[in-house]
């Protein structure tokens, strides 16, 4: 360990493993080192008795649930929108090479006290329930108006200016009711609470042409999700025998102390010691737990993760689903995400299904009531897990001492404001916008050397 290297990444939490990646096939010396001894971090895959272990330490699994290693359970669940950047990140370091998605069978919102399915072009527009009979011509509209539009043409426009009007101005032209703003602004272009209203319409229109792009790539929903749980994404930067880590020369280390960050005379860092052994860099990326006097808790995340002897209720018997419950039908300031996966994606036993509810804690009493809506779209639930972690985020930029760390992740229950992270530090790292080119696999890349 007593070496120099151009990076030396804390954590292999999603965010830090793709950034470690980023690096190396830009050719850095990359150091990634994690105080567990298993990958994922905080975002890792648990078997049964790791999460008895962590929820109910001296306890064991009831043999009726199925084998320990049956079992997958993610602490953070999250999926992938099949268009979406996470994709462009796995692909451009070569690690989907490694890793087998299926598709999330359906995306389902609460509306009115029932699921409905989420519709994602102006046919489904026309054919959901969702929607009343003229709110379906509206709707109908405005999904030809995202559809068609060209940043190019004017003509589809329609008078719009997406930098300038925000997105009531778009609504509003629409003439699109308030069950209809919600479903689209927390359903298709998933954000948090509804202060994108009075944002300019920019962001939201291409959130939403994202979600409906995904959508069309493979039908029935919009989202994947790896085989085995996220926690084999870590891994692929780092486990596999001909891994991203060794063709670029990157060097994990698991279940390695850290005792601290070390910095120079000028307050820039120089380094990370374990013990008496120091690594000696002047760059450090890491996740908050590794830098707890440089972040600031913004809020908490409650999780409940659910194990089920059965698809969620009036999602068609679905494998796998992501619920979103928009605030305004529950009377709160931020939506409750569920989301489900099951035997089919080798998380859990046969006949059984994993889902996990989540959202921002907004009062002080008990945060697990905060899921109740949740806990309701379930049925009945076998065994329940609950959490409560800090929303942390850094208290600078990273440039003066060059020490970059990354956000908690938040409540969603897909991975698009992880890419949002990604971009950023990457950008505050390098000073340049992260572009991800077209480049050769990793077959290629050899082949040409050996040349």
């Amino acid at each position: 360990m007593d070496e120099e290297y151009d990076c030396i990444v804390l954590g292999t939490g999603l965010t830090e493993c793709i950034l470690s990646g980023l690096l190396s096939v830009e050719g850095k010396k990359v150091l990634h080192i994690d105080r567990n001894d298993y990958y994922g971090a905080e975002c890792a895959s648990l078997n049964l008795d790791q999460l008895w272990n962590k929820f109910r330490p001296g306890q064991t699994p009831p043999e009726s649930i199925g084998r320990n290693r049956d079992y997958n359970v993610d602490l953070v669940p999250k999926f992938m929108m099949a268009n979406g950047e996470i994709i462009r990140f796995l692909t451009h370091t070569d690690v989907t090479r490694y890793l087998e998605f299926k598709q999330i069978a359906g995306s389902y919102v609460f509306a009115s006290g029932k699921i409905y399915k989420v519709p994602s072009t102006e046919v489904e527009a026309v054919t959901s329930s969702l929607f009343g009979l003229f709110e379906k011509r509206r709707a109908k509209k405005f999904f030809e108006f995202i559809q068609s539009y060209r940043e190019d043409d004017p003509s589809t426009h329609q008078g719009l200016n997406l930098d300038k009007n925000t997105m009531i101005d778009v609504y509003t032209k629409f003439g699109l009711a308030p069950a209809s703003q919600e479903f689209l602004g927390h359903a298709m272009a998933l954000h948090l609470d509804d202060g994108y209203i009075n944002q300019p319409a920019r962001e939201t229109i291409e959130k939403i042409r994202l979600y409906a792009a995904s959508m069309a790539r493979y039908g029935k929903s919009p989202y994947l999700y790896p085989l085995y749980g996220l926690g084999e994404m870590p891994q692929g930067f780092a486990r596999y025998p001909i891994s991203l880590s060794a063709i670029y020369g990157g060097t994990y280390m698991l279940d390695k102390k850290v005792d601290e960050i070390v910095y120079d005379s000028e307050g820039k860092v120089s380094g990370v010691r374990s013990g008496d052994e120091v690594a000696k860099t002047k760059l450090v990326i890491c996740d908050p737990s590794y830098a707890s006097n440089k972040v600031r808790t913004v809020g908490s995340v409650v999780r409940a993760i659910c194990i089920l002897d059965h698809p969620i209720p009036n999602t068609s018997d679905a494998d796998s689903v992501q619920v979103v419950i928009p605030q305004g039908q529950i009377g709160r300031k931020h939506d409750v995400y569920v989301a489900c996966v099951s035997s089919a994606h080798n998380v859990c036993a046969k006949d059984k299904y994993l889902a996990i509810v989540s959202t921002i804690v907004e009062g002080n009493g008990n945060p697990e009531q905060e899921l109740e809506a949740g806990f309701k779209l379930l049925g009945p639930i076998r065994e329940k897990f609950v959490s409560v972690s800090p929303l942390e985020e850094p208290l600078a930029d990273g440039k003066d001492d060059q020490v970059f760390i990354s956000r908690s992740y938040d409540a969603t229950s897909h991975f698009e404001t992880v890419c949002d992270d990604v971009h950023d530090l990457y950008k505050r790292i390098t000073g340049q916008p992260l572009v991800l080119k077209q480049r050769s696999t990793q077959e290629q890349e050899q082949a040409e050397m050996a040349a």
